[in-house]
């Protein structure tokens, strides 16, 4: 009887779980990212705390804010250049339509083996531009459609960013409390090891947010050495968008790829060239190889299972699984190793005292 009962309260624990998960399934990444952001701010949120005289609300209400500034300032920036630039589309757009292409850039005939045709094609297209909107335009209302949905799962992951930054107020405020009962759980369910795991998984989620912060900062500063070179404008502004863009993956090219774009408008092809060039072979290489070398110093996982963690937990979870997936990897790679090291005889030492 008392095995049924056991097991029944079983059953209802995890029917209770279930259903906790099930009403938190919407909130999920929102929280995976207030936590991720409050444990990596942590230190400042001791410090504020420490100089308000204990007041952790007003604490946690300041980090928040600051936050908010941050992160929301850059992203409406981003919108309304991003707007400016299809407004700025659109009319060129007509305007080719109504005038035709203009003359051809002298460099382009200068262009070796290929100047030739690469003109007689730029004609080409001048004469028939008509007929290539109409033959493009069928493509273009797919384009259409194509950037509406993308522009759906922008608007999604702002609103996910906006309840991040509200419930990262909650996690600062609460955090000791929370953090204990964690603790409790896990020692709970595995006793002797639980501060080693936890240990272990707070290592990982601090030298991925290492990682993350160290790559956005290299690839700040030879983005804004590249701005400055080839002579943008606003290259220090540029370089702090090219630092919050470079926490997402594929996101500095959305800094340089326009400033190439306006190197060319401005017939200064030398410029957008070295720049084009700067971008893929620097800026946006910097990630590939500087992440996974921070996120692994220091540890004890082998680099190979960093790159894994990495790259496959962005293929699985997307950016959540930059942090997930060498969390995940750094657990199973210790929880196997300990496996192996249980189950090792243990070899008997000589006793050097007889003879």
């Amino acid at each position: 009887m008392f095995s049924n009962d056991r097991l029944l309260g079983q059953i209802l624990l995890l029917s209770l779980l279930g259903a906790c998960l099930w009403v938190l399934a919407p909130f999920m990444t929102a929280l995976f990212w207030a936590a991720v952001l409050a444990f990596a701010s942590w230190p400042v949120m001791q410090m504020l705390t420490r100089a308000l005289k204990g007041n952790a609300s007003l604490a946690a209400g300041l980090l928040t804010g600051g936050w908010v500034v941050i992160v929301a300032g850059p992203l409406v920036w981003l919108g309304f250049n991003i707007a400016d630039y299809i407004r700025a589309g659109t009319a060129l757009i007509q305007n080719i339509r109504v005038t035709g292409l203009p003359s051809a850039p002298d460099w382009l005939v200068e262009v070796p083996m290929l100047g030739d045709r690469l003109l007689e094609l730029w004609q080409a297209a001048d004469e028939q531009g008509s007929a290539l909107f109409l033959t493009a335009k069928p493509y273009m209302g797919q384009m259409g459609n194509w950037l509406l949905a993308r522009s759906a799962s922008i608007g999604a992951g702002i609103l996910e960013l906006a309840l991040s930054l509200v419930l990262v107020f909650f996690f600062y405020r609460d955090g000791p409390r929370l953090a204990l009962f964690v603790k409790n759980s896990i020692r709970r369910l595995i006793k002797d090891r639980a501060d080693y795991y936890l240990d272990l998984v707070a290592g990982t989620v601090r030298r991925v947010v290492n990682g993350v912060i160290g790559t956005a900062v290299a690839q700040a500063i030879v983005a804004l050495f590249g701005f400055l070179v080839a002579g943008v404008p606003g290259a220090l502004l540029l370089a702090a968008l090219t630092f919050m863009l470079s926490l997402i993956p594929m996101g500095p090219p959305l800094v340089w790829a326009p400033a190439v774009a306006w190197l060319f408008w401005q017939q200064d092809y030398g410029m957008a060239i070295f720049l084009l060039v700067w971008g893929f072979l620097v800026i946006s290489s910097v990630d590939n190889f500087l992440k996974p070398y921070l996120i692994s110093r220091g540890g004890n996982l082998p680099l190979v299972v960093v790159l894994m963690g990495v790259f496959g937990g962005l293929f699985a979870f997307g950016f959540m699984g930059l942090f997930l997936g060498p969390t995940l990897l750094a657990v199973a790679y210790s929880l196997v190793s300990d496996w192996i090291a249980s189950n090792q005889p243990k070899v008997e030492q000589p006793n050097v005292d007889q003879p």
